[in-house]
């Protein structure tokens, strides 16, 4: 009995070593089966975003082609699809209406490329992602009648994308990963957008 055990052990663990995508998967949903358990904060309003439909996305093409053999594998292998906005997106916060105008580009959520497989950045993360990305690029949001959000900063548009995320797919650990992955390596795209200083039309 006690040698099948340890095989059965064993079995158990060169699995979890072998197949460690899941494993780490796995892992994590469970933390988070717990995290949401035990949360008594369940259906807390933390933005009050409200939409009447999905935005209408229509995708970029990779510009692959003519970039010669190495260089569009490349792209292929570490580039994420880019999206451009088909027609206002409008949606609220706290009873304000906004609008993502026809004509915004953005990548979805920023997902590692290597993690597309358990999260797309089109997938439960849409919606934080695309007016998290219009946030960063303009430091605020436009309201649909007239005048923006006033200047955001990062920390606010990194909340903006936990918390909408949160109302809309109710994963708290997953949205709370994201947070704090942005939290640590977002300032890069934030300062990128800086430089830039695109400003709201």
């Amino acid at each position: 009995m006690e040698y099948l055990q340890l095989i059965t052990w064993d079995l158990i663990v060169h699995l979890a070593m072998t197949w460690w995508q899941f494993t780490v998967v796995g892992v994590l949903i469970i933390v988070g089966f717990i995290i949401n358990k035990f949360d008594d904060k369940e259906g807390t309003k933390r933005v009050g975003f409200e939409y009447k439909e999905m935005p209408h996305m229509k995708p970029i093409p990779i510009p692959t082609k003519g970039k010669g053999f190495w260089k569009a594998i490349w792209m292929w292998l570490t580039g994420s699809r880019h999206w451009i906005v088909a027609k206002d997106f409008v949606f609220k916060m706290d009873e304000v209406e906004y609008v993502i105008p026809k004509g915004f580009q953005f990548d979805g959520a920023s997902i590692p490329k290597f993690l597309h497989t358990w999260l797309s950045p089109t997938g439960v993360l849409l919606m934080g992602g695309l007016v998290h990305d219009y946030a960063y690029k303009y430091e605020t949001l436009k309201r649909k009648k007239e005048g923006t959000w006033g200047k955001m900063t990062q920390k606010e548009a990194d909340i903006i994308f936990r918390d909408i995320n949160i109302e809309i797919n109710g994963f708290k650990f997953l949205n709370y990963l994201a947070y704090w992955a942005l939290r640590l390596g977002g300032f890069m795209a934030w300062n990128g957008h800086r430089k830039v200083n695109a400003k709201v039309k």
